[in-house]
């Protein structure tokens, strides 16, 4: 298994990757910003072995970036929600996805686009919104399918909120 820590690195950059630089943390924090929250709809959609995705929802839980609530008691079913901690995180995923995007191209364009709620306007990666220019955080924005998106990237938006990401956890409505 691979260390996740970094000893001896007095850096911001190793501290943030000891919480989210595992393989696949990333993409669980993307789909369950795009409303991905039940454990199947993570497995399904990702790929991943349910042993490994347990271990790094766990993680996330752990590090506060996703909280779990129940919503089936028998058996015991948990939904996943981002917390304010996990919400932070979305400068660093459209920054990332506009980095891929320009050095990775998909043959038919972005799979993915992120556009602003309030204009519609495509948003850059950068995180404004390049028709109205407002700087924008997570709740400001949705994830639509792009021209590149084949039929499972479309598919990949949860059907229960038509890719409109990045919903209120409970801890961050209590402040």
């Amino acid at each position: 298994m691979l260390r996740h820590d970094y000893p001896g690195q007095v850096c911001s950059i190793a501290k943030a990757l000891e919480v989210i630089g595992e393989r696949w943390s990333l993409l669980i924090v993307r789909d369950v910003m795009n409303g991905r929250r039940r454990f199947d709809e993570l497995q399904e959609g990702l790929g991943i072995a349910r042993n490994v995705l347990s271990a790094r929802l766990q993680r996330l839980v752990d590090e506060d970036i996703l909280e779990r609530r129940l919503y089936q008691s028998s058996p015991k079913r948990y939904e996943y929600f981002l917390t304010e901690k996990g919400l932070d995180l979305w400068p660093a995923l459209v920054a990332l996805l506009g980095w891929g995007d320009r050095h990775s191209p998909a043959p038919n364009g972005p799979p993915m686009l992120i556009v602003h709620k309030e204009c519609g306007g495509p948003v850059s990666d950068r995180g404004v919104c390049e028709s109205c220019g407002k700087v924008l955080r997570a709740r400001d924005a949705r994830a639509v399918a792009g021209p590149g998106a084949g039929q499972s990237a479309t598919e990949h938006f949860a059907p229960d909120n038509g890719g409109k990401a990045f919903s209120r956890s409970a801890k961050a409505l209590a402040r």
